[in-house]
């Protein structure tokens, strides 16, 4: 049987141990250091204001402690609750339109990993935020968390159409003056090439006009007088 130096193995484990226990210890500092970071990073949307209106509506309270809370129409919750998801439907366009270019751009380099952070966080907060709307919605009325998000995308829809109309007839009386000016402008300048043209076509014709030679005039008597000597 081979002897076991003990003593001498005490060193490479206790090497080990201290090894393992830094790097436990790093971890832990790492992990708590960038927890703090992706918390003080600024959100990616701003503040949920239909969610904060339905949740004041859901748990409103009396202004005296003796009094009962009124009751909310459910009819009034489910229309706070349908613009709640409006505006989930919005921030998910949001998303979906962001993410190809958010990729695209950490790739190659571009963004620091704080942006990507935000982003992944966001994407986070509005996964619960469905889930919290689909169970909101069951509760106040059976199976509707199945096609309140339909109804939703919807109203989202004509919104941006709506919008885009307004958009179109606020420029339609900037676009009505430019065309007017345009239309004078262009006006203004056949009338100068139509002047132009008939000056010149009145100085063509007075070119072109033939000379008459009168038979009086002067130039005819040589002639004249070399028949008469002729006769002589």
């Amino acid at each position: 049987m081979f002897g076991v130096d003990w003593w001498g193995l005490v060193l490479p484990f206790s090497y080990v141990g201290v090894l393992g226990g830094a790097l436990m210890t790093f971890s832990t500092i790492y992990r708590k250091r960038k927890a703090a970071q992706s918390a003080n990073l600024e959100p990616w949307f701003g503040p949920h204001l239909q969610r904060n209106i339905y949740l004041s509506l859901l748990h409103i309270e009396p202004e005296n402690a003796s009094e009962k809370s009124p009751k909310i129409p459910d009819s009034i919750l489910r229309a706070a609750l349908l613009r709640r998801a409006v505006e989930d439907i919005h921030r998910i366009v949001q998303i979906r339109a962001a993410k190809a270019a958010c990729s695209t751009l950490l790739q190659r380099g571009s963004v620091g990993d704080d942006l990507w952070q935000r982003f992944s966080r966001a994407e986070k907060e509005m996964e619960e935020e469905l889930r919290d709307v689909v169970m909101e919605a069951n509760a106040l009325a059976p199976n509707w968390g199945q096609t309140i998000f339909q109804s939703a995308n919807e109203i989202a829809a004509n919104t941006v159409l709506r919008k885009r109309l307004d958009d179109i007839q606020a420029q339609a009386e900037s676009e009505k003056e430019w065309w007017e000016k345009r239309r004078s402008t262009i006006q203004q300048d056949f009338m100068k090439e139509l002047d132009q043209s008939e000056k010149g076509a009145s100085s063509v014709a007075s070119e072109d006009e033939p000379i008459l030679v009168d038979g009086d005039t002067p130039s005819a008597t040589p002639s004249g007088s070399k028949k008469k000597k002729g006769k002589k």
